[in-house]
């Protein structure tokens, strides 16, 4: 008898003991792999999520807040600026470019922002070709991400109104009720689809995009008002002058002008905390897994106490013995070690669009990570200690086991 049909009776005996094993170490693995995944799209997200924008200009408040409105169109904006800020921005000898954004309406959940359309070959470069059609150039005219077409099953020619707020239904509109006069303006306002962005794998494919001064014709802005803006994106001609720009713009009354990157790394910091917590969590898995498969072979050990010692008797080595239930730990724990992997990285298939939704942030969830080389290597290592007691015990069974009551 070889050991691998040993191995396969063992394990098809034992079957329900067999199966929670391996599901113990397939859970485990799976969140492993799942919290991998959201690391890496995490650290994917705060590199690519502000581009070459160094500097950013908003109203005074959060610097997180002001950052996250901005480049991941999440949460509220900090207020409003002056729209003859930007060209006070753009005369400074240490910026190579800047835009305004205006944003405060949604469609369907998805935010609805005014950008300059300089911004996209600034922050993107080719990559901007339009998936199909063209990008804006008059008022109402709209260019919707990847992803809003996709979830929306928006096209080109389409038209449709949005909503105040920045999130779909009557708790998204600010403290600042519009009158009758105003909200029936907002809503007959219509916008057309002239063009689909390609996959960015950013937040900004989930953002619908037109012109600047859309917030100001949908709201009805009085001409005798000075116009404003929500936020001013700064590219820097180099650190140097983003120290300058955050200087010269950060005393300035009523606003503030913020590292973006310093920002976005606070709060990178906070999803981190989040992490270890979890992590916490997954070693708690990893021990509960290594139990169970300590006592697991305990038990097989106990129960074929005269099974050893028959094979002892016609003449099987002490070391056939010993591989036999180190090779049972580790065939469990390789079969549930598989299944897990492929349950994390499903799990994140299924669950990418909620994600991405909620947080802005690109789950790649097919990608092989480097991480989870060591999870294999790991939790091998694992079992491997795991029932060395067990097969310490059954490699000391002697023949005469096998004549003992």
């Amino acid at each position: 008898m070889s050991v691998l049909i040993l191995l396969w009776r063992n394990v098809w005996h034992r079957k329900t003991l067999s199966l929670l094993t391996i599901f113990s170490v397939a859970v485990t693995a799976a969140v492993i792999v799942l919290l991998l995944l959201y690391q890496q799209s995490v650290e994917v997200g705060a590199e690519k999520g502000y581009g070459p924008f160094e500097v950013t200009i908003g109203a005074k408040g959060s610097a997180t807040q002001l950052a996250l409105n901005t480049y991941y169109h999440l949460g509220a904006p900090t207020g409003n600026i002056p729209y003859s800020l930007l060209e006070e921005v753009r005369a400074n000898q240490q910026v190579e470019a800047a835009y305004a954004m205006t944003t405060g309406d949604n469609y369907n959940g998805y935010p609805i922002v005014g950008m300059e359309p300089g911004y996209f070959a600034t922050r993107y470069g080719t990559e901007t070709a339009m998936a199909s059609g063209k990008l804006y150039a008059k008022l109402g005219d709209t260019v919707v991400g990847a992803h809003v077409a996709k979830a929306l099953g928006l096209h080109i020619g389409d038209t449709f109104t949005g909503a105040h707020g920045l999130v779909q239904g009557a708790e998204a509109v600010d403290d600042n009720d519009e009158d009758g006069e105003e909200e029936a303006h907002h809503h007959s306002f219509a916008y057309t689809v002239v063009g689909i962005l390609p996959p960015l794998l950013t937040a900004d494919d989930r953002a619908i995009f037109t012109t600047l001064d859309y917030a100001w014709a949908v709201h009805a802005l009085d001409p005798d008002k000075p116009k404003e803006v929500t936020t001013i994106l700064v590219k820097p001609r180099s650190l140097l002058g983003a120290q300058a720009v955050k200087t010269t713009y950060g005393g300035v009354s009523n606003v503030q002008a913020i590292y973006t990157s310093k920002a976005v790394a606070d709060v990178v910091n906070v999803l981190d905390k989040g992490s270890q917590a979890v992590s916490g969590v997954t070693v708690i898995c990893v021990v509960l897994a290594a139990c169970s498969i300590l006592l697991s072979l305990m038990a097989a050990v106990q129960e074929r106490k005269k099974d050893v010692a028959l094979l002892r008797l016609i003449g099987k080595s002490r070391q056939f013995i010993w591989f036999s239930l180190l090779g049972e730990g580790l065939l469990l724990t390789l079969v549930g070690l598989l299944l897990g992997l492929a349950l994390g990285h499903f799990g994140s298939y299924v669950s990418r669009e909620a994600i991405f939704d909620s947080m802005g942030l690109q789950i790649q969830s097919w990608q092989f990570l480097p991480g989870e080389w060591w999870l294999i290597g790991g939790t091998l290592l694992v079992a491997v200690a795991a029932t060395l007691g067990p097969s310490w015990q059954a490699y000391r069974v002697e023949p005469l086991q096998l004549f003992r009551s």
